[in-house]
C-alpha cells in the first residue's frame, strides 16, 4: 500500500506520523488551500457572538481562524459544539468545553441527533464555518425554531498545480490509495487529474469521510471507495485496515 495524503498545508502531520510508525509509504500533496476571509473583525461579529446561546464549529479551520481573530476570547455563557473529533480536540486545546457529534456519525446528521440540540426554540445559534458550506445544519435548526447566524471565517480554493506532472509522480511512486477528507478535496482531485489519467485514478482505493462524499465519489465514476465515517486519523487508519 502506498498512500496519498491530500489535506490542506499543515494538516497532514498526524497521518504522516501514523503511517511512518506503521512503515507505510506515503506522499503528501495538499489539494485544498484554505485562507482567511476579510470579515474576521467587526463590531457586528462581536455583538453576534456576545448574544449567542450556542456556537457550532464545522471544522478545525473554523476554530483556528475564528479564535485567532478574537484572540480566543469566547463568550463564557454560550454552549459549544463540534461536528467532528478533530474540531472537538481543537476546542479542547483552547480550554473550551464542547459537545461533539457521536463517534459513529461525525457529521451534520450526527450533530443534529444530539438530545441537547433537539429543543432550541428561540435560541441564538452561531455557526462558524467556511464560505459556501452545506446548508443542512442551518435548515434543520431553523425548522426547530432557532435564530441562526453564520460567521464565515475562511474560504477554500484549489492550489495551482501542474497535475499532469504530479500525477505521473504519483504513478511512479506507486500510489494506490488516496485519502480524501472533504467533498472539496474530492472535487479538486477529480477536476484536476487529466482525462488521460482518469483510468489510473479509477484503479486507486479512495477513502472518504462520509456517506455524502462516498455518493459523490461513485457519481464521479470512482470504483473502489470506502466510507471511513469520519475524517479523523483513527477513522482513516481503520478504513485502511491499519
Amino acid at each position: 500500500m502506498k498512500v496519498l495524503l491530500t489535506r490542506p498545508e499543515g494538516r497532514n502531520q498526524l497521518m504522516e506520523e501514523a503511517l511512518s510508525f506503521r512503515n507505510v509509504s506515503y506522499l503528501t500533496m495538499p489539494l485544498l488551500q484554505v485562507t482567511p476571509t476579510s470579515n474576521l473583525k467587526s463590531t457586528q461579529v462581536s455583538s453576534t457572538l456576545a448574544h449567542a446561546d450556542i456556537i457550532i464549529f464545522i471544522s478545525t479551520n473554523a476554530v483556528k481562524f475564528a479564535s485567532d481573530a478574537i484572540k480566543a476570547r469566547w463568550p463564557k455563557s454560550a454552549k459549544y459544539y463540534a461536528v467532528g473529533e478533530a474540531t472537538y480536540l481543537a476546542l479542547q486545546a483552547l480550554d473550551i468545553s464542547a459537545e461533539k457529534a457521536p463517534d459513529d456519525c461525525q457529521q451534520t446528521e450526527g450533530l443534529l441527533s444530539l438530545p441537547s440540540l433537539k429543543s432550541v426554540n428561540d435560541k441564538n445559534i452561531v455557526i462558524v464555518r467556511g464560505v459556501g458550506g452545506r446548508e443542512d445544519l442551518a435548515i434543520e435548526l431553523t425548522k426547530r425554531k432557532a435564530n441562526l447566524a453564520y460567521w464565515e471565517v475562511y474560504q477554500r480554493g484549489c492550489p495551482e498545480l501542474d497535475m499532469s506532472n504530479i500525477c505521473q509522480q504519483w504513478q511512479s511512486f506507486g500510489i494506490d490509495t488516496i485519502i480524501i477528507t472533504s467533498g472539496e478535496i474530492l472535487d479538486n482531485l477529480v477536476k484536476t487529474v487529466p482525462n488521460e489519467l482518469f483510468a489510473w485514478l479509477q484503479t486507486c482505493h479512495i477513502i472518504v469521510p462520509s456517506s455524502r462524499v462516498y455518493d459523490k465519489a461513485t457519481a464521479y465514476g470512482l470504483i473502489t471507495v470506502t466510507n471511513a465515517k469520519a475524517a479523523n486519523t483513527n477513522a482513516m487508519l481503520t478504513a485502511l485496515s491499519l
